[in-house]
């Protein structure tokens, strides 16, 4: 089993650069991060060329964090905002040679939601088909982000269903899955195919994956059944610094 560091939650005390370089000599075999954008992509893709690591994932922009926004993409009449939020992001991907952006929500509800995120989707993959990467959305659980537009997984199936682009996918957040809908390991396979990405971190407090309600030994085992060969995203909050955290990443039989 192969991992990758979300530099979002891990070593957030550090520079995007140095914590790169934080994650390759803990042993993870990639990063992937929140929103780069203040770090100078030039600068990013440096570190990664000296680490020998990829960053295999990043967000699309929020918009207006002080004003509560959180994603652009499925708010009726932001669509423009929303468009050039997908710009920058496949831009910066592009530059750093990353496969995946997750084109994010935002709070929303209702029919024009819907019609304004599969339109920007539908923009999202025609441009990132040009650049080889991949499209996310990931549902959130409605306890950490209330309102938010994609909760469940049921929905972003329906959703990739109906834009029909073969580079649109799913990022499935065992996090974030467990605590909307349950069944973990059945939902992983059952949703295989159109699955991205993997995230997890343990229930309910968002910690390193070695407690809490999921068992995560027996999960990985499941991921692997299934062929997985990517690595997954560990995108927790440390309780102390991320270093004292890390007992989980060598454990026999998971790494």
């Amino acid at each position: 089993m192969k991992f990758s560091a979300n530099l979002g939650f891990l070593w957030s005390d550090l520079s995007l650069v140095d914590a790169i370089h934080a994650a390759k000599a803990a042993g993870f075999d990639a990063v992937e991060c929140h929103w780069p954008y203040d770090t100078p992509a030039p600068d990013v893709a440096a570190a990664l060329a000296e680490t020998n690591l990829r960053m295999l994932g990043l967000n699309t922009s929020r918009g207006d964090v002080a004003a509560g926004e959180n994603g652009l993409s499925a708010l009726p009449g932001r669509e423009a905002d929303a468009r050039a939020a997908i710009d920058q992001a496949l831009s910066y991907a592009d530059a750093i040679g990353t496969p995946n952006v997750h084109v994010m929500a935002g709070f929303a509800e209702g029919d024009a939601a819907l019609a304004a995120f599969q339109a920007n989707l539908t923009y999202a993959c025609e441009q990132a088909a040009a650049l080889d990467v991949t499209i996310l959305i990931e549902p959130l659980n409605h306890y950490d982000a209330p309102g938010y537009f994609l909760t469940t997984t049921d929905q972003a199936r329906r959703i990739i269903e109906t834009v029909s682009h073969t580079n649109l996918k799913l990022m499935f957040d065992c996090y974030h899955v467990q605590l909307m809908e349950g069944c973990i390991s059945r939902r992983l396979q059952a949703l295989a195919p159109i699955i991205g990405h993997i995230q997890f971190a343990s229930v309910p407090d968002r910690g390193p994956p070695d407690d809490g309600e999921l068992n995560y030994s027996y999960i990985f085992g499941i991921i692997s059944q299934l062929g997985w060969d990517v690595p997954l995203g560990a995108e927790y909050r440390p309780k102390t610094g991320t270093n004292a955290t890390l007992g989980w990443l060598h454990r026999a039989g998971w790494s």
